[in-house]
């Protein structure tokens, strides 16, 4: 991936050199152009067109603002409600993530979204130990963690 975008680089200063437009917009038509000429030549390159990981990652990442922000109005709805009704507790999640990049990047965003904390990692990497601010159903909040955060994940790494 890294060296797609390296050489998608260079073209577009290739582009800028023969075109002789030393500008932003020079540039941007030079990857554009650079970008589909990447693309049409893709089954030469050993790995993927870069720009499908790309585009996992900016999902992921507009995931997981997301999950901030709906998190950040829950947790502020059991703040201004004038009796606590949470249900606090600890659930362990089986994960299918094996690779300690995947299963770091898993800890972190559970930990990372209001409510929830990664509490611990076993030994396996296989189960994560995790708090929750309002657990009414560990079995939805699996779910709901494998269906998102988890799946986004495997996008970005496989």
């Amino acid at each position: 991936m890294a060296f797609q975008i390296v050489l998608n680089g260079l073209l577009a200063l290739i582009w800028m050199l023969l075109a002789n437009d030393m500008t932003f917009v020079g540039f941007v038509v030079g990857y554009v152009i650079g970008m589909a000429f990447l693309f049409a030549l893709r089954r030469f390159f050993k790995k993927p067109f870069y720009l499908r990981k790309v585009w996992a990652i900016v999902k992921l990442l507009g995931l997981f603002l997301k999950e901030l922000v709906l998190s950040n109005i829950a947790v502020i709805g059991h703040i201004v409600r004038p009796r606590l009704t949470v249900r606090p507790g600890v659930f362990a999640y089986r994960t299918e993530l094996r690779s300690d990049w995947e299963v770091t990047l898993l800890a972190c965003l559970i930990t990372l979204t209001p409510g929830t904390l990664t509490l611990e990692v076993s030994p396996g990497q296989d189960t994560l130990y995790i708090h929750a601010i309002d657990i009414g159903d560990a079995d939805e909040l699996k779910r709901q963690i494998k269906g998102s955060f988890e799946r986004a994940i495997r996008e970005v790494t496989r």
